[in-house]
Protein backbone atom coordinates (compact mmCIF):
# COMPACT_ATOMS: atom_id res chain seq x y z
CA UNK A 1 0.00 0.00 0.00
CA UNK A 2 1.41 3.41 -0.88
CA UNK A 3 2.31 5.85 1.88
CA UNK A 4 -0.50 8.33 1.31
CA UNK A 5 -3.13 5.58 1.62
CA UNK A 6 -1.48 3.90 4.59
CA UNK A 7 -1.38 7.22 6.44
CA UNK A 8 -5.06 7.84 5.78
CA UNK A 9 -4.51 11.14 4.00
CA UNK A 10 -7.65 13.16 3.38
CA UNK A 11 -9.21 13.91 0.02
CA UNK A 12 -7.68 17.39 -0.19
CA UNK A 13 -4.24 15.72 -0.49
CA UNK A 14 -5.32 13.91 -3.64
CA UNK A 15 -6.01 10.46 -2.31
CA UNK A 16 -5.26 7.75 -4.84
CA UNK A 17 -8.37 6.08 -6.21
CA UNK A 18 -8.88 3.28 -8.74
CA UNK A 19 -11.86 3.47 -11.10
CA UNK A 20 -13.08 0.39 -12.98
CA UNK A 21 -15.38 1.30 -15.88
CA UNK A 22 -16.77 -0.19 -19.07
CA UNK A 23 -19.96 -1.32 -20.78
CA UNK A 24 -22.53 -3.59 -19.21
CA UNK A 25 -21.65 -7.32 -19.21
CA UNK A 26 -17.94 -6.61 -19.72
CA UNK A 27 -16.89 -7.98 -16.31
CA UNK A 28 -16.40 -4.87 -14.14
CA UNK A 29 -17.52 -6.54 -10.91
CA UNK A 30 -15.07 -9.43 -11.13
CA UNK A 31 -12.21 -7.12 -12.07
CA UNK A 32 -12.96 -4.69 -9.23
CA UNK A 33 -13.10 -7.53 -6.69
CA UNK A 34 -9.79 -8.97 -7.96
CA UNK A 35 -8.15 -5.55 -7.64
CA UNK A 36 -9.54 -5.16 -4.13
CA UNK A 37 -8.25 -8.59 -3.08
CA UNK A 38 -4.74 -7.92 -4.40
CA UNK A 39 -4.43 -4.26 -3.36
CA UNK A 40 -6.31 -4.15 -0.06
CA UNK A 41 -9.27 -2.25 -1.45
CA UNK A 42 -12.96 -1.71 -0.87
CA UNK A 43 -15.49 -1.11 -3.64
CA UNK A 44 -17.82 1.86 -4.08
CA UNK A 45 -20.43 1.17 -6.73
CA UNK A 46 -21.04 3.77 -9.47
CA UNK A 47 -24.25 2.30 -10.83
CA UNK A 48 -27.36 4.48 -10.84
CA UNK A 49 -29.71 1.49 -10.63
CA UNK A 50 -27.93 -0.84 -8.20
CA UNK A 51 -28.64 1.73 -5.48
CA UNK A 52 -32.27 0.55 -5.33
CA UNK A 53 -33.47 -2.18 -3.00
CA UNK A 54 -35.24 -5.24 -4.42
CA UNK A 55 -33.91 -4.50 -7.94
CA UNK A 56 -31.38 -7.30 -7.92
CA UNK A 57 -31.66 -9.29 -11.12
CA UNK A 58 -32.31 -6.54 -13.68
CA UNK A 59 -29.43 -4.40 -12.39
CA UNK A 60 -26.99 -7.35 -12.18
CA UNK A 61 -26.35 -6.47 -8.57
CA UNK A 62 -23.33 -8.46 -7.31
CA UNK A 63 -24.16 -11.38 -5.05
CA UNK A 64 -22.35 -12.15 -1.81
CA UNK A 65 -20.50 -14.91 -3.62
CA UNK A 66 -19.36 -12.50 -6.33
CA UNK A 67 -18.22 -9.95 -3.73
CA UNK A 68 -15.93 -12.63 -2.23
CA UNK A 69 -15.86 -10.92 1.16
CA UNK A 70 -14.87 -7.50 -0.22
CA UNK A 71 -16.93 -4.65 1.27
CA UNK A 72 -19.19 -2.96 -1.31
CA UNK A 73 -20.93 0.37 -0.79
CA UNK A 74 -23.77 2.39 -2.35
CA UNK A 75 -25.63 -0.75 -3.36
CA UNK A 76 -29.11 -1.74 -2.24
CA UNK A 77 -29.91 1.20 0.06
CA UNK A 78 -32.62 3.31 -1.64
CA UNK A 79 -36.32 2.37 -1.72
CA UNK A 80 -37.74 1.90 -5.24
CA UNK A 81 -40.32 4.60 -4.55
CA UNK A 82 -37.64 7.21 -3.76
CA UNK A 83 -35.75 9.47 -6.12
CA UNK A 84 -31.99 9.81 -5.94
CA UNK A 85 -29.73 12.46 -7.47
CA UNK A 86 -26.17 12.41 -8.75
CA UNK A 87 -25.39 15.20 -6.27
CA UNK A 88 -26.44 12.91 -3.42
CA UNK A 89 -24.33 10.11 -4.87
CA UNK A 90 -21.26 12.34 -4.97
CA UNK A 91 -21.83 13.49 -1.40
CA UNK A 92 -22.03 9.91 -0.10
CA UNK A 93 -19.12 8.67 -2.21
CA UNK A 94 -16.83 11.48 -1.03
CA UNK A 95 -17.57 10.49 2.56
CA UNK A 96 -16.93 6.81 1.85
CA UNK A 97 -13.61 7.50 0.11
CA UNK A 98 -12.48 9.44 3.15
CA UNK A 99 -13.55 6.66 5.53
CA UNK A 100 -11.98 3.88 3.44
CA UNK A 101 -8.70 5.76 3.16
CA UNK A 102 -8.62 6.46 6.88
CA UNK A 103 -8.85 2.70 7.46
CA UNK A 104 -5.72 2.27 5.34
CA UNK A 105 -7.65 0.74 2.45
CA UNK A 106 -7.75 1.62 -1.24
CA UNK A 107 -11.03 3.08 -2.61
CA UNK A 108 -12.10 1.38 -5.85
CA UNK A 109 -14.93 2.98 -7.80
CA UNK A 110 -16.67 0.43 -10.03
CA UNK A 111 -19.61 0.89 -12.35
CA UNK A 112 -20.98 1.83 -15.71
CA UNK A 113 -22.78 5.09 -14.94
CA UNK A 114 -20.39 7.56 -16.51
CA UNK A 115 -22.12 10.59 -15.02
CA UNK A 116 -21.60 9.21 -11.50
CA UNK A 117 -17.93 8.41 -12.13
CA UNK A 118 -17.09 11.76 -13.71
CA UNK A 119 -19.11 13.81 -11.23
CA UNK A 120 -17.21 12.19 -8.38
CA UNK A 121 -13.67 11.99 -9.73
CA UNK A 122 -13.68 15.26 -11.69
CA UNK A 123 -15.13 17.07 -8.67
CA UNK A 124 -18.17 18.54 -10.37
CA UNK A 125 -19.74 21.23 -8.20
CA UNK A 126 -23.53 21.13 -8.17
CA UNK A 127 -25.13 24.54 -7.90
CA UNK A 128 -28.87 24.99 -7.32
CA UNK A 129 -30.70 24.76 -10.64
CA UNK A 130 -33.51 27.10 -11.59
CA UNK A 131 -36.85 25.53 -12.38
CA UNK A 132 -40.10 26.62 -13.97
CA UNK A 133 -43.12 24.61 -12.86
CA UNK A 134 -45.33 25.87 -15.66
CA UNK A 135 -42.73 25.02 -18.30
CA UNK A 136 -42.22 21.60 -16.77
CA UNK A 137 -45.97 20.94 -16.84
CA UNK A 138 -46.05 21.93 -20.51
CA UNK A 139 -43.13 19.62 -21.31
CA UNK A 140 -44.69 16.74 -19.37
CA UNK A 141 -47.94 17.22 -21.29
CA UNK A 142 -46.04 17.29 -24.58
CA UNK A 143 -44.22 14.08 -23.58
CA UNK A 144 -47.51 12.38 -22.74
CA UNK A 145 -48.85 13.33 -26.18
CA UNK A 146 -45.80 12.79 -28.38
CA UNK A 147 -43.70 10.22 -26.50
CA UNK A 148 -40.07 9.78 -25.51
CA UNK A 149 -38.58 9.60 -29.01
CA UNK A 150 -40.10 12.98 -29.89
CA UNK A 151 -38.83 14.60 -26.67
CA UNK A 152 -35.36 13.14 -27.15
CA UNK A 153 -35.30 14.61 -30.68
CA UNK A 154 -36.14 18.03 -29.22
CA UNK A 155 -33.27 17.71 -26.74
CA UNK A 156 -30.93 16.51 -29.50
CA UNK A 157 -31.52 19.75 -31.41
CA UNK A 158 -30.26 21.90 -28.52
CA UNK A 159 -27.93 19.53 -26.62
CA UNK A 160 -26.79 16.58 -28.74
CA UNK A 161 -24.15 15.55 -26.18
CA UNK A 162 -26.67 15.05 -23.39
CA UNK A 163 -29.18 13.44 -25.78
CA UNK A 164 -26.56 10.90 -26.90
CA UNK A 165 -26.36 9.36 -23.43
CA UNK A 166 -30.10 9.19 -22.74
CA UNK A 167 -32.73 6.61 -23.63
CA UNK A 168 -36.18 7.73 -24.88
CA UNK A 169 -37.61 6.30 -21.65
CA UNK A 170 -35.42 8.63 -19.56
CA UNK A 171 -38.16 11.23 -19.73
CA UNK A 172 -37.38 12.99 -16.46
CA UNK A 173 -33.78 13.67 -17.55
CA UNK A 174 -34.81 14.59 -21.10
CA UNK A 175 -37.39 17.07 -19.85
CA UNK A 176 -34.93 18.49 -17.33
CA UNK A 177 -32.36 19.02 -20.10
CA UNK A 178 -34.88 20.94 -22.23
CA UNK A 179 -36.08 22.92 -19.21
CA UNK A 180 -32.57 23.99 -18.19
CA UNK A 181 -31.77 25.24 -21.68
CA UNK A 182 -35.02 27.15 -22.06
CA UNK A 183 -34.58 28.84 -18.69
CA UNK A 184 -30.85 29.60 -18.80
CA UNK A 185 -29.87 29.48 -22.48
CA UNK A 186 -27.08 27.08 -21.51
CA UNK A 187 -27.23 23.35 -22.18
CA UNK A 188 -26.89 20.72 -19.49
CA UNK A 189 -23.65 19.43 -21.05
CA UNK A 190 -22.20 22.97 -21.07
CA UNK A 191 -23.16 23.44 -17.43
CA UNK A 192 -21.55 20.11 -16.60
CA UNK A 193 -18.32 21.16 -18.31
CA UNK A 194 -18.25 24.53 -16.54
CA UNK A 195 -18.89 23.00 -13.13
CA UNK A 196 -15.61 21.08 -12.93
CA UNK A 197 -13.75 22.08 -9.79
CA UNK A 198 -10.16 21.40 -8.84
CA UNK A 199 -9.58 17.66 -8.92
CA UNK A 200 -9.16 16.31 -5.43
CA UNK A 201 -8.31 12.69 -6.28
CA UNK A 202 -5.39 11.10 -8.05
CA UNK A 203 -7.45 8.64 -10.07
CA UNK A 204 -6.26 5.69 -12.14
CA UNK A 205 -8.90 4.60 -14.63
CA UNK A 206 -9.12 0.98 -15.77
CA UNK A 207 -11.53 0.22 -18.59
CA UNK A 208 -12.63 -3.31 -19.52
CA UNK A 209 -14.09 -4.03 -22.94
CA UNK A 210 -14.05 -6.37 -25.95
CA UNK A 211 -12.59 -5.40 -29.31
CA UNK A 212 -15.18 -7.49 -31.13
CA UNK A 213 -18.58 -5.81 -30.63
CA UNK A 214 -20.43 -9.00 -31.53
CA UNK A 215 -18.73 -10.84 -28.67
CA UNK A 216 -19.88 -8.14 -26.25
CA UNK A 217 -23.41 -8.41 -27.62
CA UNK A 218 -23.27 -12.19 -27.19
CA UNK A 219 -22.33 -11.67 -23.54
CA UNK A 220 -25.26 -9.26 -23.18
CA UNK A 221 -27.73 -11.70 -24.76
CA UNK A 222 -26.50 -14.51 -22.53
CA UNK A 223 -26.82 -12.30 -19.46
CA UNK A 224 -30.43 -11.48 -20.36
CA UNK A 225 -31.24 -15.20 -20.75
CA UNK A 226 -29.71 -15.89 -17.34
CA UNK A 227 -31.67 -13.02 -15.76
CA UNK A 228 -34.91 -14.50 -17.05
CA UNK A 229 -33.96 -17.91 -15.64
CA UNK A 230 -33.19 -16.28 -12.29
CA UNK A 231 -36.70 -14.80 -12.03
CA UNK A 232 -36.64 -11.36 -13.66
CA UNK A 233 -40.37 -11.50 -14.39
CA UNK A 234 -41.23 -12.20 -10.75
CA UNK A 235 -38.94 -9.35 -9.70
CA UNK A 236 -40.84 -6.99 -12.02
CA UNK A 237 -44.19 -8.02 -10.54
CA UNK A 238 -42.87 -7.59 -7.00
CA UNK A 239 -41.57 -4.10 -7.77
CA UNK A 240 -44.87 -3.07 -9.31
CA UNK A 241 -46.56 -3.93 -6.01
CA UNK A 242 -43.96 -1.97 -4.04
CA UNK A 243 -44.22 1.09 -6.27
CA UNK A 244 -41.65 2.37 -8.74
CA UNK A 245 -40.05 5.78 -8.75
CA UNK A 246 -39.84 7.34 -12.20
CA UNK A 247 -36.07 6.80 -12.11
CA UNK A 248 -36.14 3.19 -10.90
CA UNK A 249 -38.68 2.35 -13.58
CA UNK A 250 -36.11 3.29 -16.23
CA UNK A 251 -33.90 0.33 -15.35
CA UNK A 252 -33.23 -1.79 -18.40
CA UNK A 253 -35.03 -5.07 -17.84
CA UNK A 254 -38.21 -3.62 -16.40
CA UNK A 255 -39.36 -1.12 -18.99
CA UNK A 256 -38.92 -3.63 -21.82
CA UNK A 257 -40.84 -6.40 -20.06
CA UNK A 258 -43.54 -4.02 -18.88
CA UNK A 259 -45.13 -3.98 -22.34
CA UNK A 260 -45.56 -7.75 -22.20
CA UNK A 261 -46.79 -7.56 -18.62
CA UNK A 262 -49.52 -5.14 -19.76
CA UNK A 263 -50.44 -7.33 -22.76
CA UNK A 264 -49.05 -4.91 -25.36
CA UNK A 265 -46.61 -7.39 -26.94
CA UNK A 266 -45.61 -11.04 -26.86
CA UNK A 267 -43.06 -12.33 -24.40
CA UNK A 268 -40.66 -13.08 -27.25
CA UNK A 269 -40.94 -9.50 -28.49
CA UNK A 270 -40.34 -8.16 -25.01
CA UNK A 271 -37.21 -10.29 -24.56
CA UNK A 272 -35.84 -9.12 -27.89
CA UNK A 273 -36.57 -5.52 -26.90
CA UNK A 274 -34.72 -6.13 -23.65
CA UNK A 275 -31.65 -7.48 -25.44
CA UNK A 276 -31.74 -4.66 -27.98
CA UNK A 277 -32.15 -2.05 -25.25
CA UNK A 278 -29.21 -3.46 -23.32
CA UNK A 279 -27.01 -3.43 -26.42
CA UNK A 280 -27.94 0.20 -27.05
CA UNK A 281 -27.16 1.03 -23.45
CA UNK A 282 -23.70 -0.52 -23.84
CA UNK A 283 -23.12 1.69 -26.89
CA UNK A 284 -24.06 4.80 -24.92
CA UNK A 285 -21.74 3.79 -22.09
CA UNK A 286 -18.85 3.36 -24.49
CA UNK A 287 -19.59 6.69 -26.16
CA UNK A 288 -19.33 8.36 -22.78
CA UNK A 289 -16.19 6.59 -21.61
CA UNK A 290 -14.33 6.98 -24.91
CA UNK A 291 -14.22 10.72 -24.27
CA UNK A 292 -12.04 10.14 -21.22
CA UNK A 293 -8.48 9.85 -22.49
CA UNK A 294 -7.25 8.90 -19.01
CA UNK A 295 -8.83 5.45 -19.19
CA UNK A 296 -6.39 2.56 -19.60
CA UNK A 297 -8.29 -0.03 -21.63
CA UNK A 298 -7.94 -3.78 -21.16
CA UNK A 299 -9.52 -5.95 -23.86
CA UNK A 300 -10.59 -9.51 -23.15
CA UNK A 301 -9.29 -10.82 -26.48
CA UNK A 302 -5.74 -9.75 -25.54
CA UNK A 303 -5.58 -12.23 -22.66
CA UNK A 304 -5.77 -16.00 -22.29
CA UNK A 305 -8.55 -15.78 -19.72
CA UNK A 306 -10.14 -13.49 -17.14
CA UNK A 307 -7.50 -14.36 -14.55
CA UNK A 308 -4.70 -13.18 -16.83
CA UNK A 309 -6.57 -9.96 -17.63
CA UNK A 310 -7.08 -9.26 -13.92
CA UNK A 311 -3.41 -9.92 -13.26
CA UNK A 312 -2.43 -7.40 -15.93
CA UNK A 313 -4.78 -4.80 -14.46
CA UNK A 314 -3.38 -5.40 -10.97
CA UNK A 315 0.15 -4.93 -12.25
CA UNK A 316 -0.81 -1.62 -13.88
CA UNK A 317 -2.52 -0.46 -10.69
CA UNK A 318 0.49 -1.43 -8.58
CA UNK A 319 2.69 0.72 -10.83
CA UNK A 320 0.30 3.65 -10.37
CA UNK A 321 0.35 3.15 -6.59
CA UNK A 322 4.13 2.93 -6.55
CA UNK A 323 4.21 -0.58 -5.09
Amino acid sequence: MNESIANGSNIEEKTKVIAVVGPTASGKTELAVSLAEELGGEVISADSMQIYKYMNIATAKPTKEEMRGIPHYLIDFVEPGETFSVARYVELAHRLIREITQRGKLPIIAGGTGLYVDSLLKNIEFSPQKSDERLREELNALAAEKGGEYMLALLREIDPETAARLHPNDLSRIIRGIEIFRITGVTMSQQLERSHGEQIYDAFYIGIDLRDREKLYQRINTRVDIMLQQGLVDELKDLEKRGFSSTAAQAIGYKELYGWHKGEMSFEQAVEELKRGTRRYAKRQLTWFRKNEEINWFYREDYRDTQQLCRAAVTAAEKFLGE
